[in-house]
């Protein structure tokens, strides 16, 4: 079973684990890693097998600075400005890859291009920097299953699987990173996330464009995705008796006084506060005695365009083809 410790005394055993080859359960921003030393295939295997992932997914390599991205991808002028607006923080670029990056293939899923980032918790980004090394680090889940935002969560998912959960605390962004692939003058949003789309278009001055249907360019882009067990009906006017209600904002739903449990995301309609309480609410109500989850419509703009596209891949069918990050 894995041990947990708090961040503050986990640097050093955590450092150590990395070097030996292992996977460590990491505090982010946005949600829990499960961390790798990306050069090292064997390391990067164990998350795939830990997670019971696909592996023509690909990894976030995760880096301590954008000096340490520009030995791993191609930073051009719109990178560079993006990188100097966000990072540290929950944006990530898929980039061609640098000559002679040492990233290893499965990281990439033999793709040319690597998704990076600078996370913004300190813990990380230090142990990132004591390490030295560039870390591979999809959510702390099973595969395809809702994300994890603390260390308890991780525990539930993968506690008989790792060695350590390092803790630090609840997740303040709780969705996981925004993705923009760039192509030259091209910049396109492959999953929305925790910076909204209209901050990345005030930077670049241009608009992004939509990802091609159906090709997996980074992580997260898989149909079904961040799946409770029960089903799941979105943009809900009226709930069903013995089902659960995920709520947003002051109103609700034509039914909600007869729902099995009620959660609301945000009671204000703050898309933030949603955003943050979104993967634990989906895990409490999945715990709970309902027939299935109702959501409650809510507002796309913004963060609101990441928590439903959360809540679409958490409700699309299930099949082999949806196990996600």
């Amino acid at each position: 079973m894995a041990r947990i410790i708090p961040y503050e005394e986990a640097l050093n055993e955590a450092a150590a684990l990395l070097g030996a080859g292992g996977v460590v359960a990491i505090p982010t921003e946005t949600v829990y890693g499960l961390a790798a030393d990306a050069l090292n295939g064997e390391a990067v295997a164990k998350i795939f097998e830990t997670k019971g992932r696909p592996r023509f997914n690909p990894l976030i390599a995760h880096v301590a600075n954008i000096g340490m991205a520009a030995v791993l991808v191609a930073l051009n002028d719109k990178a560079l400005a993006l990188a100097e607006k966000f990072w540290p923080g929950p944006l990530t670029m898929v980039l061609p890859m640098a000559d002679g990056s040492p990233v290893h293939p499965l990281v990439t899923a033999g793709l040319d291009t690597l998704a990076i980032r600078v996370p913004k918790s300190d813990f990380t980004r230090a142990l990132i920097a004591e390490f030295g090394r560039p870390l591979a680090a999809p959510s702390a889940n099973r595969s395809g299953r809702i994300s994890a935002t603390t260390a308890a969560a991780v525990d539930a998912e993968l506690g008989d699987r790792i060695e350590l959960i390092v803790d630090g605390g609840s997740a303040t962004v709780g969705v996981e990173s925004t993705i923009v692939r760039i192509d030259g003058d091209r910049i396109t949003l492959l999953r929305p996330g925790g910076i909204a789309r209209e901050a990345i278009e005030d930077v670049v001055k241009t608009r992004l464009e939509a990802a091609s249907e159906g090709k997996v360019q980074a992580p997260g882009m898989l149909l079904s995705h961040y799946a409770p067990q029960l089903g799941m009906r979105l943009g809900v006017q009226e709930v069903e008796p013995g089902e659960a209600l995920l709520a947003f904002g002051p109103q609700r739903a034509a039914g909600a006084e007869h729902a099995a449990a009620v959660i609301n995301l945000s009671e204000k309609g703050d898309l933030r506060e949603a955003a943050a309480n979104l993967f634990s609410a989906m895990r409490e109500l999945d715990r709970s005695e309902a027939t299935a989850i109702t959501v409650e419509p809510i507002p796309e703009q913004g963060l609101g365009e990441a928590i439903n596209d959360r809540l679409r891949r958490a409700a699309a069918p299930r099949d082999m083809h949806g196990l996600g990050e």
